[in-house]
């Protein structure tokens, strides 16, 4: 499929087409993140109760870590070379035949840890190459003008499994064996797998001479981050984001307890109002579609969520109703502004490309959520669990308030590279 089909997705005719296509597609995909998030709750509760360890637990996050960043530049790069449509395929078939041997391993009560934690590995393993070929697909589906409501809406489906994903969870694993439980990811598989197999995703134009290295198509996709001006000081942004503010949803429960007093049910309000902050966050940029300029938003959001930690470092044990309110803005402030960050990225970075380009930022991303762990368990340990908000925010406050006096920053999204979703879109608009 070339970006002849795309061009006439995105014209007035096809407007009707790339809805239709795009949201059956999108909706399949729903279906299957939400399966997927309950059967990795059913699991980690598995290894929970059947171990009682902190070691295998740390183990289990583990697994779903390091393949985001060893693996995933590589299967960014794989992904700019094959077919996405089959890649994601490819990928929900591997995620489901996963879930059957697990779910025959249960079934035969043979199931051992080791099994486990292997599929989880797996898991991760195989969204490393699902994710940047659905990033990219996305963007090769919906106009240019679009892009921010899609990211809306995919930041409000992330919200939406965080609060349904637990809950269904625990009334399964309560009601139902887990060879069982396990069963919702084959049926959700199913659901994604569906409407792949008959509707066509555009690809973007590739050249038919030999191909280089996997490693030089990676330095590549580092090169072309190079030279748009402001997309490194942004990566460098969100990695700096991750390494301090990662750790503060970790520390999540301690807070609760060592501070508010509180117990599982205080713990699970904060986590379920961060989820319903991202469900709102979503559906409202999903209708609003961002500013003009996406990087103001994601700037503002930044601001909005660095705020929120701070606060939650400093506001009384007596208030925990404003912990809450504190935790609805953090849900809802990541949304916006991861929503804004990545529609930014699908309009600008070039089709060709997208694969390499956003499987390296998740994995420089992602790489710093163990570094800021490693920091913020000692730390909060010796002086407290607050100090650690309180540390992760302030920096952040000042570090985003730097960002609002960089020229490149601001203008980052004026530049229009050939082959991009602004380079095609403003085709369309010449021909129309």
């Amino acid at each position: 499929v070339s970006t002849d089909i795309r061009f006439m997705m995105l014209s007035s005719d096809g407007a009707a087409s790339w809805k239709r296509n795009f949201f059956t597609i999108w909706g399949g995909q729903a279906f299957s993140l939400v399966g997927s998030a309950l059967v990795q709750f059913a699991l980690v509760w598995w290894l929970t109760v059947e171990t009682g360890s902190a070691t295998v637990l740390a183990l289990g996050t583990l697994m779903g870590v390091l393949p985001q960043i060893l693996i995933a530049p590589w299967a960014g790069a794989y992904v700019d070379r094959w077919n996405r449509r089959r890649t994601m395929i490819a990928a929900d078939s591997l995620i489901s035949l996963m879930a059957l041997l697990l779910m025959l391993a249960f079934l035969a009560g043979t199931a051992e840890v080791w099994m486990v934690l292997l599929a989880m590995f797996g898991r991760a393993t195989v969204s490393g190459f699902h994710w940047p070929a659905m990033q990219a697909a996305t963007s090769m589906m919906v106009p240019e003008r679009h892009l921010g409501r899609i990211g809306g809406l995919n930041q409000a489906m992330f919200g939406l499994s965080s609060i349904i994903a637990a809950p269904a969870g625990a009334v399964m694993i309560a009601f139902y064996p887990m060879w069982a439980v396990l069963s919702v990811d084959l049926v959700t598989a199913v659901i994604a797998i569906v409407p792949l197999l008959f509707i066509p995703v555009p690809e973007p134009e590739r050249d038919g001479q030999r191909k280089p290295s996997l490693g030089n198509e990676m330095m590549e996709g580092l090169a072309f981050l190079k030279s748009w001006r402001g997309a490194l000081s942004i990566i460098v942004l969100f990695m700096i984001a991750n390494l301090l503010l990662s750790p503060a949803f970790s520390l999540l429960p301690l807070l609760v307890i060592d501070h508010f007093q509180g117990g599982a049910a205080e713990y699970a309000g904060m986590e379920a109002l961060a989820g319903i902050g991202m469900l709102v966050g979503g559906v409202l940029l999903g209708v609003w579609g961002g500013g003009k300029r996406k990087v103001i938003t994601m700037l503002a959001f930044t601001m909005v969520l660095s705020l929120a930690i701070t606060a939650l470092g400093i506001v009384p044990a007596e208030l925990l109703l404003l912990a809450y309110g504190l935790s609805a803005a953090v849900g809802l402030s990541i949304s916006l502004l991861n929503g804004s960050m990545m529609a930014m990225m699908q309009a600008s970075v070039p089709f060709a490309m997208q694969g390499r380009v956003f499987a390296l930022i998740s994995a420089g991303a992602t790489a710093m959520m163990p570094a800021g762990l490693l920091l913020a368990g000692p730390l909060a340990d010796v002086f407290g669990v607050q100090v650690w908000y309180l540390v992760a925010g302030i920096p952040m406050i000042f570090l985003t308030l730097a960002y609002t006096a960089s020229r490149s920053v601001m203008h980052i999204e004026d530049q229009i590279m050939k082959g991009s979703a602004k380079d095609k879109q403003r085709e369309v608009e010449k021909a129309s």
